[in-house]
């Protein structure tokens, strides 16, 4: 996948590009925290009167804001850069995590969790341009997996924290979560500086007239990834609430067991990203984990079923393969959309995915009510035949064909 002066443009950005990955780091997992951790309130919401469904719609609230704006937010970074769009979105996010703190209604607490999560949404457009134009096509696979790590590691700091502050009341848990994001918006004024578009070599050409949804791969890419949310947001949300109804954990340890399997799942993103630059390939090694995802999810259904011990070391697996993808489509589709497109594209991939996102709590709820834990992780592992059937793998050998051609005729 190397291209033509994929080198020449990045000399000399050796320190600054590991610090802008930081901070963009940093970014989304501030913003994960919140959007993605609050799971880890559940049963706080529920000893507070609330039932698993009306925990679940709240928890879902954050992802609900997040389609709202992701594509404005894409569009906003197109225009104005990254820096500017992080830094905003960020800090409007913290303030109103800490105006929700004098709210005294379900219904007002959802409303600025809805807001939190738009403002938040920023995050999503803006930090993986960051890494189109700041890496070579070698290594933006493992630079993207570190980037992409932000979310589960997002997940696992609100494991850590989220059920303890909540035992002292919601406030400090909101208080924590607004800091934060306030935190990183200001990392994010000190050291993100937006690249250079000439620096996005091994992606679309910018001068390349027309939309790059003309053909089918975005859209596939798009679709592929939406499906993979469901067992991912499945795990993430569940799985706390499976240890203490099932296996009768107390939160503050199912919670710590947690944040080391979302580390994990950290770790996965960036093998898989690392992986991906080896061979040359996303499509690749995103249709082989999606297709592993499913053999642990209905093995996980079958041991929850027989109520075996297994259950919780595969608990353990799913949450961490049920992650590893989503930074080998997030590269791909800003590889295929290019500079003039990546924050419009990027904002249309998180929308279908948190789309997803928002309605799998809300839906697994009910169904773990009427069928239990196993009929929900079945649902769920199905799923992903279905995104690896419809992986653009061999678009994919395709392009990387032609730009190998193109290599070869330049000399390179």
């Amino acid at each position: 996948m190397s291209q033509p002066g994929d080198d020449g443009h990045l000399a000399g950005r050796g320190t600054r590009r590991w610090l802008v990955l930081a901070a963009g780091t940093l970014a989304l997992t501030a913003g994960a925290c919140f959007q993605y951790g609050l799971a880890y309130l559940i049963p706080a919401l529920r000893a507070g009167g609330l039932t698993l469904a009306q925990a679940g719609v709240l928890v879902a609230c954050p992802t609900a804001g997040l389609l709202l704006t992701l594509v404005a937010w894409g569009a906003a970074a197109d225009r104005w850069g990254e820096r500017r769009v992080l830094a905003t979105g960020l800090t409007l996010a913290g303030l109103v995590l800490l105006a929700a703190i004098g709210t005294h209604s379900t219904v007002a607490l959802g409303g600025c969790l809805v807001l939190a999560g738009a403002a938040g949404a920023s995050v999503y457009a803006a930090s993986g341009r960051l890494i189109l134009g700041w890496f070579a096509t070698r290594e933006r696979g493992l630079a993207m997996g570190i980037r992409q790590s932000a979310q589960p590691l997002g997940v696992a700091a609100a494991a850590l924290a989220l059920p303890t502050l909540a035992a002292r009341g919601l406030a400090a848990a909101l208080t924590f979560l607004g800091a934060f994001c306030l935190l990183a918006a200001v990392v994010v004024v000190i050291v993100v500086r937006d690249p250079d578009r000439a620096g996005w070599a091994g992606t679309r050409d910018a001068t390349q007239p027309g939309s790059p949804y003309r053909t089918p791969v975005l859209w596939r890419i798009h679709a592929a990834s939406a499906l993979l949310v469901v067992p991912q947001f499945t795990v993430a949300t569940f799985a706390l609430v499976f240890l203490i109804d099932t296996r009768g954990w107390a939160p503050a340890p199912a919670g710590s067991l947690l944040a080391v399997a979302a580390a994990g799942g950290a770790a996965s993103r960036l093998v898989a990203g690392h992986w991906s630059d080896r061979v040359g390939s996303r499509m690749g090694p995103m249709r082989m984990l999606a297709l592993a995802t499913t053999a642990v999810l209905l093995t996980l259904a079958l041991a929850g079923l027989a109520r075996s011990a297994l259950a919780v070391p595969l608990l353990l697996a799913a949450a961490v393969l049920a992650v590893s993808t989503n930074g080998l489509a997030f590269t791909a589709v800003a590889e295929y959309a290019g500079p003039a497109w990546a924050g419009r594209a990027l904002g249309i991939q998180n929308t279908g995915q948190n789309a997803v996102a928002a309605l799998t709590p809300p839906a697994v709820a009910l169904l773990i009510g009427m069928a239990g834990y196993p009929a929900a992780f079945a649902a769920a592992g199905v799923l992903p035949l279905a995104a690896a059937a419809l992986v653009p793998l061999a678009a994919e050998r395709r392009r990387n064909y032609r730009d190998s051609e193109a290599s070869t005729a330049t000399g390179s």
